[in-house]
């Protein structure tokens, strides 16, 4: 079992150094190596942070946070399954010294914008564009997101869990991965791996790997809680949205957030859901095809951006 984990980390280690040589177009292959194995995404994604890491590092002391700002990651057709592939990175930089903690410490993203936060005590944070999160440099494990959406990986402390509000909701921590969405007064949180704890002074709702709730301000009930795709928990980050009978107008905002696409729903078609897969290509033209066909709808341009009629 060891001697696989090494040879599957070599082998990851080996991808990472070819695709920094501009002439690299195995991706295919790539991809294929990823799909050998749903322990390949998870190692290549280990290495390919740690290289993230290592590079982000400075001769002085080492900030509490740090900022990654990550250009879009845009999936092959055949590669979509791989999950997230390594991101082009801008740069590392404390965010103390470029101020964005101000007086509210609030971290805003445009449209289409990615980023990353990697914590001192190892947590990462990843963030969807259009979205408003909250930190303290002095409480590393605390966030607030106002709103938008987060993919947060935290390195579980027993004597300090992880904290994040949106909402009126409080999610605790049990050493996990899970996905965070805040929207209209709504809140969905999906978990990839581990455990967490909704509201555990309230409802108290025990979430594993595989499962997810959607829950409204003010509802009295406790959320029901629903299986999630794992591989498609915080999918956005490699341009994957995965859908189960969701409203067209969620999925429009969807993409506005993970893609900048500006999409808007004609009135006859606002009853209309949406089931499947869906890839952000380069060429958005084709992902509104997809979308459209998948959809039942009929898109046309308008403007900068489109509209899906019946």
């Amino acid at each position: 079992m060891q001697a696989d984990m090494a040879n599957a980390e070599a082998h990851a280690i080996d991808w990472l150094i070819r695709q920094r040589d501009p002439a690299f177009d195995d991706w295919d292959g790539f991809a294929d190596w990823l799909a050998e194995n749903p322990e390949h995404n998870a190692i290549y994604d280990a290495v390919a942070s740690l290289d993230h890491d290592l590079d982000a590092l400075s001769a002085g002391p080492k900030p509490s946070v740090v900022i990654i700002a990550d250009t879009p990651r845009r999936p092959s057709r055949r590669a979509w399954f791989g999950g997230a592939m390594a991101a082009a990175l801008v740069g590392a930089i404390s965010l103390s010294s470029l101020g964005l903690f101000g007086n509210d410490g609030r971290i805003r993203t445009e449209a289409g914008e990615h980023r990353t936060i990697a914590l001192s005590d190892g947590s990462k944070i990843e963030i969807n564009g259009a979205s408003v999160i909250e930190i303290d440099e002095d409480r590393p494990r605390f966030a607030r997101l106002e709103s938008g959406e987060a993919m947060f990986h935290v390195v579980h402390r027993d004597d300090a869990p992880f904290v994040v509000e949106t909402g009126d909701a409080k999610i605790v921590d049990l050493g996990t991965a899970f996905n965070v969405v805040r929207r209209d007064r709504q809140t969905s949180v999906a978990v990839s791996e581990g455990i967490v704890l909704y509201n555990p002074d309230r409802e108290k709702v025990r979430l594993v790997a595989g499962k997810g709730i959607e829950v409204r301000d003010g509802d009295r009930k406790p959320p029901v809680v629903q299986d999630v795709d794992v591989a498609g928990v915080g999918g956005w980050r490699s341009g994957l949205l995965v859908y189960n009978g969701t409203p067209l107008a969620i999925v429009a905002e969807d993409l506005k957030r993970t893609a900048g696409m500006q999409v808007s729903i004609a009135p006859q078609a606002s009853d209309l859901s949406f089931r499947g897969a869906l890839i952000i290509d380069k060429n958005r033209n084709r992902t509104i095809a997809d979308l459209a066909a998948l959809s039942g709808t009929r898109a046309e341009r308008q403007g900068e951006g489109w509209i899906l009629t019946r």
